[in-house]
């Protein structure tokens, strides 16, 4: 059996001196989550260590991606430079190992322009999807001026990645704090906050038509949906408010791959296929953050209940979003 891990993150040490060098009250709270045990090590190692936690899980391909907040730094410009050096070294990562590694392009969406010509050229490297947050600023992805990457990523087939990113300060203070430091980062990060945000974003990109223009977009959640999987129905009410061609259950099925995020609980694996079909699900551990064990996983794929939707889980959704089609648009 194959095992392609699609949520797999590293670092890049110039980025992540950017992003600690913000202004005061513009440094994102969550890259303390990035240092927490031996998180940082891995998250900065593309060579022996990382093959061989792999190889003790099981894991034979990882689909690497930058780690949350990616390159969301305050000048346009230096979003640009951070965001080209994350997809050199990304690629030289592939070229070195192909046969453990492939990457998801990094985007300066601080310059939306930029960000469509850079994922042309990430996806020309051999970089395969890009990952994304649900804003920039204080400026969702719905808005319009991101149009032209939307419009960039369906004509090459690349999937967009739709990664949680700590909530605004005002809905911090609003529904998070009180509680204690650790606590309310906690509570705001990955408690809660992250996945409503994720979710959220998602929601609005299709209620905002969004999927609608680019019929042929496809986008990937992880923790298993960011919790649009557990609300599809209600939430097709915003759609049937909006006018839009589509209900959100049909986006979701259509339109969205879901990833476990290394949360590998039988529950939300049928839940999941309650809601989706297994051609949607795709497998990931969310290195390093989650460290699901080789028995952990074993276990987990017990579950599934024919060795088609195990597979089509483990490996042939994968190949099939970010090893083939992927290259097929980017070599169009």
């Amino acid at each position: 059996m194959t095992l392609i891990g699609i949520e797999e993150h590293w670092a890049l040490d110039r980025v992540d001196r950017a992003l600690r060098a913000l202004p005061p009250g513009r440094v994102d709270d969550s890259l303390v989550l990035n240092e927490h045990g031996d998180a940082g090590p891995r998250l900065h190692d593309l060579g022996a260590l990382r093959t061989g936690v792999m190889d003790q899980q099981g894991v034979d391909v990882h689909i690497l991606s930058l780690a949350p907040p990616g390159a969301q730094v305050a000048s346009p410009a230096e979003a640009v430079a951070l965001s080209r050096e994350a997809n050199d070294v990304a690629a030289d990562a592939v070229r070195a190992n192909p046969h453990r590694f492939r990457a998801m392009a990094t985007l300066p969406l601080a310059d939306p322009t930029a960000a469509a010509g850079e994922l042309e050229r990430a996806a020309a490297l051999g970089l395969t999807g890009v990952m994304v947050y649900g804003r920039v600023g204080d400026v969702p992805l719905d808005d319009p001026r991101f149009d032209d990457v939307w419009a960039v990523a369906e004509r090459l087939r690349q999937p967009v990645f739709l990664h949680p990113q700590i909530p605004p300060d005002a809905v911090r203070r609003a529904a998070y704090d009180g509680l204690g430091d650790p606590v309310d980062l906690a509570l705001a990060t990955f408690g809660w906050g992250w996945h409503l945000e994720a979710g959220t974003a998602a929601l609005r990109l299709m209620a905002a038509g969004t999927l609608d223009r680019y019929p042929h977009l496809r986008l990937v959640l992880g923790h298993w949906g960011e919790l649009l999987l557990f609300w599809h129905r209600r939430a097709d009410s915003v759609a049937r408010v909006a006018g839009l061609d589509r209900s959100i259950t049909e986006y979701l099925r259509q339109n969205v791959w879901i990833t476990a995020s290394g949360m590998l609980d039988p529950a939300l694996l049928d839940h999941a296929l309650s809601v989706t079909t297994p051609d949607r699900l795709l497998f990931s551990t969310d290195y390093p953050f989650q460290a699901p064990t080789r028995q952990d996983i074993d276990r987990f794929l017990r579950a599934f209940p024919d060795d088609a939707s195990r597979d089509a889980f483990t490996s042939t959704n994968a190949r099939r979003l970010y090893l083939e089609d992927a290259r097929v648009g980017a070599s169009e």
